[in-house]
């Protein structure tokens, strides 16, 4: 690795949310904060470079997107993911967020069903609800510490008339990365009643070393498959708060319906700042994301071995992301009582399983994007409290 990840870098005077919002958030402004989902590491030199040359030119008009930002998404999803974009294809949207409450309104109707699958991101329930579309959850299954989709109630759900799957992939926050099967087998569904697929990918780059890799749905599928990708390098080079993504339309009407909702929106706006940290990261952030891929296996693997010796939190191996899920229920708490004792008994600020949705009862989520050292005084912490715990 060329990249140190473990300076410490502080975030005081930034307003990060991770650090400001913990008093309203957890109650106490002193807890370790281990929850939003961002990282506390500096973004790869080359975005900072690019963020600093376009400040020095003190013109900060209306901008276009320049056509090197396009060549820089398709060239980077070409090369990491073997996945062909054409530009036409590319609708740039101020977030992934927003561009799921764009996709409830452009595809489905008001009172139809858009079908989510918990523990889940929980924008995807407020998205649904929000634009006045039906919440229909397809909770994921969890069996011998495995998390996986449960296609048979899915294809219940198509059947019964749900117009909009959004799948979250690789998952946030159970950490699967979707095989190459699944993917399949959820095209399947999907072709049969005609179902369309809302695939969010923002964590697409962010696969541990030693696992399989991810697949990108669209290259599962075949033309005219209803599929639609979500993606943003905001994940992949911690610049989520520079607020710029795609979503990946190759149908042409479909295109238009979504890019209809922006533009209704008027949300197709220009920023050169965010313009220029996204072509940079898909430009010139590959070396980064090797380095830092590594670091966070280094985490993950640090994390595992510490928790083995917690017998009552058992963590589920995580395939990708930078999350990691936490198995508490054997501690027999309540979701309040079990998020007042990571906040009050360990100074841990973590997220709590239970706004997962379904499922997340009695989980936590616990974020590894932190140097090392941060990482191993949160598990001191835990493990002292755990020791209170038992005793």
């Amino acid at each position: 690795m060329t990249v140190d990840f473990e300076q410490p870098l502080s975030r005081a005077g930034t307003h990060a949310v991770k650090l400001d919002a913990r008093r309203a958030v957890f109650g106490n402004p002193d807890v370790m904060p281990l929850w939003v989902a961002d990282m506390d590491f500096p973004a790869p030199a080359a975005v900072t470079r690019a963020l600093v040359e376009r400040a020095q030119h003190p013109a900060y008009g209306y901008s276009m997107f320049p056509d090197s930002l396009y060549s820089a998404l398709i060239d980077w999803f070409q090369s990491r993911h073997h996945w062909h974009i054409d530009r036409e294809w590319v609708v740039l949207a101020p977030g992934v967020v927003p561009s799921i409450h764009a996709a409830c309104l452009a595809y489905a109707g008001p009172g139809e069903g858009v079908i989510v699958q918990p523990p889940v991101y929980p924008p995807f329930f407020s998205a649904v609800s929000k634009t006045g579309r039906r919440v229909v959850e397809n909770p994921l299954v969890f069996r011998d510490r495995h998390y996986r989709m449960d296609l048979d109630h899915l294809e219940q759900c198509a059947r019964d008339g749900a117009r909009l799957l959004l799948l979250c992939s690789p998952h946030n926050p159970v950490g699967r990365v979707w095989s190459q099967a699944e993917l399949d087998d959820l095209l399947a569904i999907a072709r049969r009643y005609h179902l369309l697929i809302l695939s969010d990918e923002i964590h697409a780059d962010l696969v541990f070393p030693d696992q399989a890799g991810h697949t990108v749905l669209a290259t599962r599928a075949s033309d005219g498959d209803p599929v639609i990708t979500a993606v943003a390098p905001s994940k992949s080079f911690n610049i989520p708060g520079l607020g710029l993504s795609a979503m990946i339309v190759p149908d042409p009407e479909r295109r238009q319906a979504l890019s209809q909702v922006f533009d209704q929106w008027h949300a197709n706006q220009c920023n050169p700042f965010s313009a220029a940290g996204f072509e940079a990261g898909f430009r010139h952030g590959g070396p980064w994301l090797d380095d830092l891929l590594l670091y966070l296996q280094g985490n993950r693997d640090a994390v595992l071995e510490r928790l083995a010796a917690v017998p009552l939190i058992r963590p589920v191996m995580p395939e990708g992301t930078y999350l990691m899920w936490l198995d508490c229920t054997g501690m027999g708490l309540s979701d309040q009582a079990l998020n007042r004792f990571f906040i009050d008994q360990a100074g841990l600020g973590l997220n709590p399983g239970r706004s997962f949705g379904t499922g997340g009862e009695g989980f936590m989520r616990l974020n590894l994007a932190s140097p090392r050292p941060v990482l191993m005084a949160a598990l001191d912490r835990l493990q002292a409290a755990m020791g209170r715990f038992r005793s």
